[in-house]
């Protein structure tokens, strides 16, 4: 099987075009391609297959094998994969996910090769204006104590579940320890994605990001929007806003018809397996 390694903003996945490979059981297949010491290493599978509904289809499994909705960087990823192999011309394309159709925006840069794709991305639904089913309250926000630390928790699907706690440090917070429980609230029924952030300013926020499946992760682009639409709705972020990460920076803006991510996109290698 043929395959390639790309990463957005260091969220890393191994991509699989599906048009010319046959995957029979991506689950498992994900668990052992993304073992970094006995497979390719990644923080999971992408599928790129054929759509009825778009240009093309995603499908994503975490690490541990689970089918994800979304996912922001890979994406990204995905657009620039299609570009860059000729299997498209255009540089608006659509992508269908489990969480919907998603239109990107393919920036081509040196030797005609996308290096930024801007992706809609939907609108946020926040657990007390939407019914959602990753979540089974309606407070917004929601108090829980967790071992020895008190969180309030702003909860956001931005098509997969995500919720966001502001804390003071987040380059030295103890991300494993707290996602790792935070994510097994009983609230949570389908677990969920959690980001602990902090604003610097109104036009720049950190983030680090506990991911459902994945563990911590070096970004999250789906976390960033969620995270972003959060602050923004509470007033500590300007309708467009930049999203620090451990792997690099986002560009997150609300416009009138949803959220839009820009970012980068990186084709690490190719390989047979």
């Amino acid at each position: 099987m043929k395959f390639s390694k790309m990463h957005g903003l260091g969220n890393d996945y191994i991509y699989v075009n599906c048009f010319e490979e046959t995957v029979e059981d991506p689950a498992s297949l994900s668990v052992k391609l993304s073992d970094r010491h006995f497979g390719i290493g990644g923080d999971g599978l992408i599928l790129i297959l054929p759509s009825q509904k778009a240009d093309f289809r995603m499908r994503m499994f975490n690490a541990d094998g689970s089918e994800g909705e979304m996912c922001g960087n890979a994406i990204r990823c995905v657009g620039k994969y299609v570009y860059d192999r000729g299997m498209t011309t255009k540089t608006e394309v659509t992508v269908e996910t489990l969480a919907g159709i998603r239109k990107l925006t393919l920036f081509p840069g040196k030797d005609n090769k996308i290096e930024q794709v801007r992706v809609w991305m939907g609108e946020p639904k926040f657990s007390d204006t939407h019914q959602i089913a990753d979540f089974l309250f309606d407070q917004y926000p929601v108090q829980v104590q967790v071992k020895d630390r008190n969180f309030t928790l702003y909860s956001v699907s931005m098509g997969n579940p995500h919720t966001v706690a502001v804390v003071s440090d987040v380059a030295g917070y103890p991300v494993q320890e707290y996602g790792e429980l935070i994510q097994k609230l009983s609230i949570f029924p389908y677990s969920v994605n959690v980001e602990f952030v902090e604003v610097v300013d109104p036009d720049t926020m950190i983030m680090r990001v506990y991911e459902r499946g994945s563990g911590e992760t070096m970004a999250c682009g789906t976390g960033a929007c969620a995270s972003a639409a959060a602050m923004m709705r509470l007033g500590k972020l300007n309708k467009t806003a930049n999203v620090r990460l451990p792997g690099g920076v986002l560009k997150i803006e609300w416009a009138s018809d949803g959220i839009y991510m820009t970012g980068p996109a990186t084709h690490v290698f190719d390989g047979e397996i």
